[in-house]
């Protein structure tokens, strides 16, 4: 089976495929597949009306979503088993990522295991965007203190305030790290550098929406998202200055104001952080989507 590296040119072939059906995790968009170019080799092959894509490093390879059809369809997965076997020594390595709980039923029907992996966060739009009432009383009491203590600036992200985007980030990763020495918390925010960078240098072409900032001559925050359907706007990467009391909460109220098409709004997973977990709960969602990991029975 010949497998195709992932470029930008094969971006309407996976919107073809992912409008087949409406999804409600954010991996379900070309943006979210995309940037894991920094971290990943990604390849994909089309089996049987289906799209696959494999994601592959020195550890082994695996799918990061489940193939892509109008209807599932038994071979296909189990082809895509066969490929990912090729390339990995221990066939435990091979699973498949991200199954809706719509589909769990296929799988374990064909005889695989279905484990749980981080839900994400759905919250209603118009929630975030006027934070009314006792329950976001915390959220509003910093967003009023920021905005009465600082001079500043909310703008749409121009391309010229890259370095300063990779600037920010640096240090707020390096706050970040005063708080966790977690190893494997401190490898996912140098994976999550690696994807800014891969989003960053693509900005244009992967459809994203992003707003900054400025406090002076300075960027404070960034963020971005991208449409996931047309309910559902995610937000992808938040980042700010932890040190500017109410800026996390200013910027992510002013953007979810701004996104007046959509009801609903996905903030992602927590990654089985606590702290993070905690942040996200606090803006009460309204449901968590859960996601599963596909593996054989002895994987």
């Amino acid at each position: 089976m010949r497998l195709t590296e992932l470029n930008l040119e094969d971006k309407n072939l996976f919107y073809k495929f992912l409008n087949l059906n409406v999804h409600a995790l954010s991996v379900c968009a070309f943006t979210n597949i995309y940037i894991w170019k920094g971290v990943f080799d990604i390849y994909w092959t089309i089996i049987r009306d289906s799209l696959c894509v494999f994601f592959k490093d020195k550890i082994g390879c695996f799918m990061y979503m489940p193939p892509l059809a109008k209807t599932l369809n038994p071979y296909v997965v189990e082809e895509s088993f066969r490929i990912m076997d090729s390339f990995n020594k221990n066939r435990d390595i091979s699973r498949i990522e991200n199954i809706e709980a719509k589909d769990v039923a296929f799988y374990q029907n064909m005889g695989y295991e279905c484990h749980d992996k981080y839900a994400e966060y759905l919250y209603r739009r118009t929630e975030l965007a006027q934070l009314k009432g006792n329950k976001f009383k915390s959220q509003r009491a910093c967003y009023n203190y920021f905005i009465k203590h600082n001079n500043f600036g909310y703008l749409p992200l121009s391309l010229r305030y890259r370095n300063d985007c990779f600037m920010l980030y640096r240090l707020w990763m390096s706050q970040r790290k005063t708080k966790s020495q977690d190893p494997l918390y401190i490898g996912m925010l140098g994976d999550s550098l690696s994807c800014l960078e891969i989003l960053l240098d693509n900005y244009r072409d992967l459809d994203c929406t992003g707003r900054i900032v400025k406090i002076g001559r300075e960027i404070k925050a960034f963020t971005f998202g991208f449409k996931l359907n047309n309910d559902t706007f995610c937000i992808l990467y938040e980042i700010t200055d932890l040190s500017l009391k109410g800026l996390a909460q200013f910027i992510f109220r002013q953007f979810c104001g701004e996104l007046k098409d959509y009801e609903y709004i996905n903030i992602m997973d927590d990654s089985g952080l606590e702290n993070l977990k905690r942040v996200k709960l606090s803006y009460h969602p309204i449901k968590s989507i859960p996601a599963y990991i596909v593996t054989r029975k002895d994987g």
